[in-house]
């Protein structure tokens, strides 16, 4: 027996690359394995910009995936660049014709910019419960956009419920929006643990040389790259190293960080794999010496959880979840953010002390697994549903532990 029709609305899921549909997968198919009947409403204003004299009609395609139902929307392109009015009113075209045809329990939007206000407004036109999840950008960034600021205040205010990936979100939000306070709850990310042994080692690594230094992902301005390749630059007139960089700058900022690039003076001691598969990118995790994030802001990266995974010690910042895990000490070691004199102290201890590495390496991997197992993020996901579809006029609040 079914416990729910359940429709999240997402920017991207599987096979689309990125954090965000990676956490949306995860946690479609506990949904599903749970007895949900999980629809997956997939769609991004940047896919309303099409070739130079493309034109093409709007569309939902459906396809099922691992028992998930998945619809992509498509706009119409009609004109060189749609009104991005246009391409909003086409989704909710599209989102309501799903509701109309399967009648969904309760509406779930991932990151508030984009899916969050057109899911919020069907539901709340239709009254169905409606669940806000915010990743980070949502409200670390765009918050500060004049044009969106009323819009996510507004959802936040209209949500039956709001879940956040660090307490730092959660805080924003109920500055913005008391209430939010009696109807939210703060939770990490988890991983689904995985062997890196029948991985291959990529060829790369074997013409690095000293300590290997590395970070993963997508580089843009919330990384703090920038303070990671001052701070390497520093300790390679110390120690031999190399810092390996697995993924690429993001295209529209590559000049500023060709520029940065060249002002640190780390020289041939970076390397930048550029995009890579996703296999591939964990391939080189279990052969780093240490993992680096000293993000500006980052919800709750997937990418730190992979290389915890892989035993990685890491040294991070101190914002959002990655201050929030690395806290303890027994993981990795916390540094301030944009902070290039204590970020270069944190990689010189871990480079000098091959066994803090080795034990804060093991502290990683047994925190991932345990503290960040899939059963802790499920039974709080299941708390929220069960709550939202059961409880909607009770004053009752679910019992979750804040992380």
């Amino acid at each position: 027996m079914k416990n729910g029709k359940i429709c999240i609305t997402t920017l991207e899921f599987p096979p689309d690359v990125g954090g965000v549909g990676e956490s949306v997968s995860r946690i479609a198919k506990l949904l599903t394995h749970e007895g949900y009947e999980v629809h997956v409403a997939v769609f991004r204003s940047k896919q309303r910009l099409v070739p130079d004299g493309v034109r093409r009609q709007a569309s939902c395609k459906t396809t099922l995936q691992e028992g998930i139902h998945v619809h992509r929307i498509q706009s119409a392109a009609r004109e060189a660049v749609p009104e991005i009015q246009d391409f909003f009113s086409e989704v909710y075209f599209y989102l309501r014709q799903l509701h109309e045809r399967h009648s969904f329990d309760v509406f779930h939007a991932f990151f508030l910019n984009e899916t969050g206000y057109v899911t919020t407004l069907l539901a709340k036109e239709f009254n169905v419960p409606v669940i806000n999840s915010v990743r980070g950008s949502d409200l670390h960034k765009h918050i500060f956009n004049p044009k969106t600021h009323g819009q996510i205040a507004w959802m936040l205010d209209n949500s039956s419920w709001t879940t956040f990936v660090s307490r730092d979100l959660q805080r924003r939000a109920i500055a913005l929006v008391p209430n939010v306070r009696s109807k939210s709850s703060a939770f990490w990310n988890s991983i689904v643990p995985f062997e890196f042994a029948p991985l291959p080692k990529p060829a790369l690594l074997a013409q690095r040389s000293g300590i290997v230094i590395g970070s993963t992902g997508r580089f843009r301005d919330k990384k703090g790259i920038e303070y990671l390749l001052q701070a390497c630059a520093k300790l390679s007139h110390e120690i031999p190293l190399t810092l390996l960089l697995v993924g690429d700058f993001v295209d529209k900022e590559r000049a500023y960080w060709e520029q940065q690039v060249r002002s640190s003076g780390i020289g041939d001691r970076l390397c930048v794999t550029g995009i890579i598969s996703r296999e591939e990118a964990l391939s080189y995790l279990p052969h780093l010496d240490i993992y680096a994030i000293p993000s500006l802001h980052d919800g709750c990266p997937n990418a730190m959880l992979e290389a915890m995974l892989a035993g990685c010690p890491v040294v991070g910042s101190k914002v959002d979840a990655i201050g929030e895990i690395l806290a303890d000490g027994t993981s990795g070691l916390v540094v301030e953010p944009a902070n290039v004199e204590e970020l270069t102290q944190a990689l010189r201890q871990l480079v000098t002390q091959p066994t803090l590495r080795q034990r804060l390496g093991k502290g990683a991997r047994q925190k991932v697994l345990t503290e960040l197992a899939p059963t802790v993020e499920k039974a709080n996901w299941l708390t929220v549903y069960h709550h939202i579809l059961q409880s909607q006029t009770d004053d009752a609040r679910p019992n979750l532990a804040i992380v």
